[in-house]
């Protein structure tokens, strides 16, 4: 059963006049015949009786109208909605972020976008950077925003922004009241820090930024999350090296002071399968963009192979 032979079907069962529906369908009385014909083999079932005065609908061509524009109406339907996914106006969205990016323009580059594709539906999972390149893989997130440049090949990835380490530290410390804080002045204090198991890049880059200073930092609390490292410095559990983007959490408690020294920054990266053709995963980035606050993106899907390997190529330079 083809839809032509349901939409041949409806335009008879109207006109009850083979002439008169093959001209409204442009086309002659043969083929017309034939589909319904076939129509009828296809059903198992007698739709019309005719004869040389008459056509009329049998029992089971009644049956058939109801339903045969239901199945067309609904196919319809199913058009549009591919046609609106093609064009980025609908569809799904699932997106991974590390907690960081809810200080970098995420919420807002999300209300522009949901307020530009209101059709779209968009899910949240807040996933360490690991678990959200697992996610990918697996195809269970179609964007991903995190901390590593360190990806498999079947994943591209874009540098979306870096941004400096801080010092965060309690609001009664005595360095708190310091306009900049120098690394070296650090060297006796517990340290909050990022878990390895969460994120190794950060883990291991802080660790090194101490190490350039001259000192192993104490180790003394590990935790999954930035805001919980912050909420415990602000209880006055000790201090910690934090993306600048947290002073905006506005936790009380912590304050944040400029380092003296230059260290390597803070990077957060948009990250998604290879060949991706979802044009929604560009629509989004292109929001940021759209801050003013990034430069324009590398383009999303197959008609932007030929510049991602250059991209990617880069940014791991930088992480390494």
């Amino acid at each position: 059963m083809e839809l032509r032979h349901l939409r041949y079907f409806l335009v008879l069962a109207e006109e009850l006049h083979f002439g008169r529906a093959a001209r409204r369908l442009a086309i002659s009385q043969p083929p017309l015949s034939v589909a319904i014909r076939q129509l009828e083999d296809a059903v198992g079932a007698r739709l019309f009786e005719r004869n040389s005065k008459e056509v009329r609908l049998t029992p089971a061509g009644e049956a058939l109208r109801a339903s045969a524009r239901r199945l067309l109406r609904q196919a319809e339907e199913a058009a549009l909605e591919a046609r609106d996914v093609a064009r980025g106006a609908a569809g799904r969205l699932r997106i991974g972020f590390v907690g960081a990016m809810l200080y970098r323009g995420l919420p807002q580059a999300l209300a522009r976008f949901q307020a530009a594709h209101p059709a779209v539906r968009v899910t949240l999972a807040e996933l360490n950077s690991g678990e959200q390149i697992a996610e990918l893989l697996h195809d269970r997130l179609d964007l991903g925003f995190v901390h590593t440049s360190r990806m498999p090949a079947e994943l591209r990835h874009v540098l979306l922004l870096s941004e400096p380490f801080v010092a965060c530290l309690p609001a009664t410390h005595r360095l708190a009241r310091r306009r900049t804080i120098g690394l070296a002045r650090l060297h006796d204090q517990p340290f909050v820090l990022f878990s390895r198991s969460a994120s190794p890049d950060y883990h291991e880059r802080i660790l090194a930024i101490c190490a350039a200073a001259g000192f192993h930092p104490e180790v003394r609390h590990e935790v999954r999350h930035w805001l919980s490292v912050v909420s415990l410095v602000s209880q006055g559990m000790g201090v910690a090296l934090v993306p600048s983007a947290l002073q905006h959490a506005a936790l009380r408690g912590a304050v944040f002071r400029p380092l003296e020294e230059a260290v390597a920054g803070s990077d957060a990266y948009a990250v998604w399968p290879e060949g991706a053709a979802n044009m929604l995963v560009q629509r989004l980035l292109d929001s940021f963009t759209r801050t003013g606050a990034l430069p324009p993106l590398p383009r999303t899907g197959p008609a932007a192979s030929g510049s991602a390997p250059s991209s990617s190529r880069s940014s791991r330079t930088r992480e390494s």
